[in-house]
Order: C-alpha cells, then sequence, then structure tokens
C-alpha cells in the first residue's frame, strides 16, 4: 500500500485535509496554528486504490516554538517513508518564505511531489494560485479542503504517481489495539518510542505535548499489533483549551476502541485520583488492563519499596486487583519488554474462549462445594454455565431464581473462574438468568 505524506507550514489546512482523504474527523482541526505536531496515519480509498495518508505539524524555522525542531524532525521523517509527497499551500497568504524553504528542500528529495493551493473556494481566487507556480513544482492543484472542491483531480494525480499495490497482508482491524493512557507527562511518548526503537513521537519535558492519539503497527519479536498513543488525561475543571478537551475526547474513544490499556503512573505521585478515574474508565469499558509504574529510576528503594508500592496500588484499585503491574524506567530502557509481555499476556486472556463442557465440569463443583445462601427459605440452584460469544469475558450462570443472588455470591464465582482459568488483567462479567 502506497503511502502519501501531506507538508506545509502551519495552518495552510494539512489536517483539514487528511480528514477530508480518510473520510472521517481523524485528526484535530483547531484555528491555531500549529495544532498537530506528531505524524498522524489515516486509510484514504479513491476509485478502489487504496493508500495510506500521512498528517504532519507545521514546517517553520526561527520560530518561537519550543516543538519547532521535534516538528522539522516528524516532517523530515514522513518525507523520507513516503511514495508522494502532497506540499499544502494556502491562496490567501501567496507564496511566504516558508513555502519557498519546503519547495526548495521538495525539489532536491527524488520523490515526486504534488503541489496543491487550499482554500480556492472561490473563482476569483484561482487566479491567485498562478504565483506559486514560481516554486518549481509544477501547475499547482486548486482546493478546497472544508467542502472537498478540486480533491478528485487531486486524488486522480496521486493514484496515478503511486507505486503498484502488492498483495494485501492480514487486516489491521484484526490485530490486537494496545493503547498506552494515563496523565499528562508520565512517560507515554517516551514508551511508544521505546517499544519502537525509534522517535515515533515527540517527547519533550513540557505536559501535554501529545494532543492526537497516534496509531503504529508494530511487529517485532514475535508480537504484532497496533500501538496507539494517547493525550494525557487531566481532570475536566482543568482542561481549559478547546484543543485539550478534544485531545481529551480522542484518548477516551482510543480506550473505547481497545483490546488492551497499559494505564502509565508516576512512580514520584503514586495512585492519584485522575489515575483511579482512568482506571475506572478503562475497567467500565471492559478492556484488558496493565499498570506501568514509569519513573522507578527517581525513587529511593529498599527491600520492601517494590512489595509495599504494589500493596497501596492493589489496595486503591480494590475490588479488581488481578491486574499485572510492572516498575520500569523508560529512560534507562529498564523493564520496557515486560510492558510487552504482559500486555499480550492480558491480550491472550481477553480472547480465551472456553469449551461449555469443561466450564460446567469446574465450575458446578465449586457451586456443590459452597451454594448460594438460601434467601426467605428458599433454594437457588445453579444448574448450567456457558461463556457469551462477547468481546470481553462474559459469564452466564443460568439458575433457578436468578433476583436472588447477591453481589458477594457473584465475587464468589468470579474468584473461582479466576482461580481456576487465567483471566489476569481481564474484568469478568458474570450474569445470571432464568433457567
Amino acid at each position: 500500500m502506497g503511502i502519501v505524506a501531506i507538508v506545509g507550514r502551519p495552518n495552510v489546512g494539512k489536517s483539514t485535509l487528511f480528514n477530508r482523504l480518510v473520510g472521517m474527523r481523524q485528526a484535530i482541526v483547531d484555528e491555531t496554528a500549529g495544532v498537530t505536531r506528531d505524524r498522524h496515519y489515516g486509510k484514504a480509498e479513491w476509485c478502489g486504490r487504496e493508500f495510506s495518508v500521512v498528517d504532519t505539524g507545521g514546517y517553520t524555522s526561527n520560530s518561537d516554538d519550543v516543538f519547532e525542531g521535534e516538528i522539522r524532525d516528524q516532517v523530515a521523517l514522513a518525507i523520507e517513508e513516503a511514495d508522494v509527497i502532497l506540499f499544502l499551500c494556502e491562496v490567501e497568504t501567496g507564496v511566504t518564505d516558508y513555502d519557498a524553504e519546503i519547495a526548495g528542500f521538495l525539489r532536491k528529495c527524488k520523490k515526486p511531489v504534488v503541489l496543491a493551493v487550499n482554500k480556492v473556494d472561490t473563482g476569483d481566487k484561482m487566479y491567485g494560485s498562478y504565483e506559486f507556480n514560481s516554486l518549481g513544482l509544477g501547475e499547482p492543484f486548486c482546493i478546497a479542503a472544508v467542502n472537498g472542491g478540486g480533491t478528485g483531480d487531486l486524488l486522480d494525480k496521486i493514484c496515478e504517481l503511486l507505486p503498484e499495490d502488492e498483495p494485501v497482508k492480514e487486516e489491521e482491524k484484526e490485530l490486537p489495539h494496545i493503547t498506552i493512557v494515563g496523565k499528562p507527562n508520565v512517560g507515554k511518548s517516551s514508551m511508544t518510542n521505546a517499544l519502537l526503537g525509534e522517535k515515533r513521537n515527540i517527547v519533550t519535558p513540557v505536559a501535554g505535548t501529545t494532543r492526537d492519539s497516534i496509531s503504529t503497527y508494530y511487529n517485532k519479536f514475535g508480537y504484532e499489533f497496533m500501538l496507539v498513543d494517547t493525550a494525557g488525561m487531566r481532570k475536566k475543571n482543568k482542561v481549559t483549551e478547546d484543543l485539550e478537551f478534544y485531545s481529551v475526547m480522542r484518548a477516551v474513544r482510543s480506550i473505547e476502541n481497545s483490546d488492551v490499556c497499559i494505564l502509565m503512573l508516576d512512580a514520584q505521585n503514586g495512585v492519584e485520583a485522575q489515575d483511579m478515574a482512568i482506571f475506572n474508565l478503562i475497567i467500565r469499558n471492559k478492556k484488558g488492563c496493565v499498570i506501568v509504574v514509569n519513573k522507578w529510576d527517581t525513587i529511593e528503594k529498599d527491600n520492601n519499596t517494590m512489595k509495599q508500592y504494589k500493596e497501596a496500588i492493589l489496595k486503591r484499585i480494590a475490588p479488581f486487583n488481578d491486574v499485572p503491574i510492572i516498575f520500569t524506567s523508560v529512560i534507562n530502557k529498564q523493564r520496557i519488554f515486560d510492558v510487552l509481555k504482559a500486555a499480550t499476556e492480558v491480550y491472550e486472556n481477553y480472547s480465551r474462549k472456553i469449551p461449555t463442557s469443561q466450564l460446567n465440569e469446574v465450575m458446578l463443583e465449586e457451586i456443590e462445594n459452597y451454594p448460594p445462601p438460601a434467601i426467605k427459605g428458599k433454594y437457588i440452584k445453579i444448574k448450567y454455565i456457558t461463556q457469551l460469544p462477547s468481546k470481553s469475558p462474559s459469564f452466564a450462570f443460568f439458575c433457578n431464581l436468578p433476583q436472588y443472588v447477591r453481589d458477594p455470591y457473584k465475587r464468589y464465582l468470579e474468584n473461582r473462574l479466576r482461580e481456576h482459568f487465567n483471566f489476569c488483567g481481564c474484568p469478568l462479567q458474570i450474569f445470571l438468568r432464568q433457567k
């Protein structure tokens, strides 16, 4: 599948065009310049041809933006991996120094470049597009990314320049989705980069560097999945910018679409209220969970520090405390592959299907040993158990009086299931049904 990278200076409409091409509001769009920082991937289709589109941050130089150098590196990486480069300018400002600088850079790279001039939404603005011929990248395509004007001809040209498709491999949607979540500045992007072994996402000491949820295909050491880095989630009353509101919404959406979530904590802060809010969100959405305590190198330790820390976490997250907890230092690359191993094991547990015969053989014996307590002189008899065909592990217990089975007994059933079948890291759902 070919790759098209959209490049240009800030605020010319790259993310708007990206959303138009992939057919959904995948990248955050705002009037503020410099919203996009990391490379953002999506799939586009035109006339039966499917290709990947990469949205990049606005290319600048000598600006006050603390992220300028990092964004330039991300743009260079996107150009390096692309088959076709879509250089986007904007008609209202004409050719700027940044446009000329980027054009000079693109003329030297040995890849096909398509020049497009955005915001040409009326006929008279088309005359303003002629000055972009001076960039030396051929005749510009006049488009209006907001309403899709002119994008058909542009896509025809892109498809003409893309290499022939190779046979399609396994579908992305069939791969497990592992999402890294947590508060701002706990090391989510650093963890993503450490696992991938490359500078995939921008990392700075500034809280809130990542604004969008960034998906990356991971295929190393026998593991294959989609790894999703998300924006840090703060308390609602601390979210002041619209941008951060959208970032948090994307992070929540990423949790909903994931199979396993890696919840990252800062070792110096311990488990705070916001960490618990994110943990509860993962459990409410019935997703697998791995807890990672990062920045462990900054803590003064003795022989019992890790044990005491682990016990404190389990106490906070009770009653659901069958969760792997890993202590890492991403900067020192300490135990980061244990995180990978734990996440894939949790995914295996999450997708485990137990044969009905085995389930009944084991669980009916446990129920016989400790039957549900009688209520109002009525005895509850559980006759049959089956696993439901849901994505997360769910079990139905068929009995004569389901309305009389109380939560403590449901917890007993859950604990026996966990004891006999490995569901570490996965929330279980137990339903009592009328036989």
